[in-house]
């Protein structure tokens, strides 16, 4: 799925996900440093903009320009600005030690761009910093609730184990659990949720 497939589907007049931000993140968020943040994959920018409301400074990354113009309008509703990337994943640099907080909510990657970039992440957080993501597994295949029907795009708590390392798991679990976020994520979803940290004496991957 590339960008004119995220433009249209961002151009609808219905926000795609909503406006509020995925649950997972937000009871996870109060484990981010104040500091700068990174969204990946962020279309119309719903988790930037409630992490902005928090005191972040975030930087959304997506694709699909329409989609980060509605983030953008969704930030001025709530009173707070984004800093806004058009990218591609497989073409965006991260940076070293240089976000207190990663955030991937529903973002699916090819395996060979996961295999790259995640490792990359780890080494971009700040020590003490904290990456949080909820992605779709394989057994969402099962449900048909949202997500990719690609497998290949789906996540594992292995996986995501492997492509983080010198991170601490402070949360790593794969469940079922209800999902209502816009039209296209209705109902009960299989998902990885993982929080995790940085030492704070770390300047890189271990």
């Amino acid at each position: 799925m590339g960008r004119e497939f995220w433009d249209e589907r961002y151009g609808q007049p219905e926000l795609t996900y909503g406006a509020e931000p995925n649950d997972f993140l937000r009871d996870m968020a109060p484990r981010i440093p104040l500091g700068p943040v990174l969204g990946l994959g962020e279309g119309q920018g719903r988790n930037a903009v409630y992490l902005a409301t928090l005191g972040h400074g975030v930087t959304a990354v997506d694709l699909s320009p329409v989609g980060l113009a509605r983030a953008q309008e969704l930030a001025a509703s709530r009173g707070v600005t984004l800093h806004t990337v058009v990218a591609d994943l497989a073409e965006f640099d991260p940076g070293i030690t240089a976000w207190s907080g990663i955030i991937s909510i529903f973002c699916h990657l090819p395996p060979t761009l996961r295999r790259d970039l995640y490792p990359r992440c780890a080494a971009a957080l700040a020590p003490g910093g904290v990456l949080i993501l909820e992605a779709y597994t394989p057994d969402q295949l099962e449900y048909g609730t949202g997500g990719p029907r690609e497998p290949g795009l789906l996540n594992t708590l292995q996986e995501l184990r492997e492509l983080l390392p010198g991170l601490e798991f402070e949360v790593g679990r794969e469940v079922v659990r209800e999902i209502r976020e816009g039209a296209h994520h209705h109902g009960l979803g299989a998902v990885v949720q993982v929080v995790a940290r940085k030492a704070s004496g770390s300047t890189s991957v271990d």
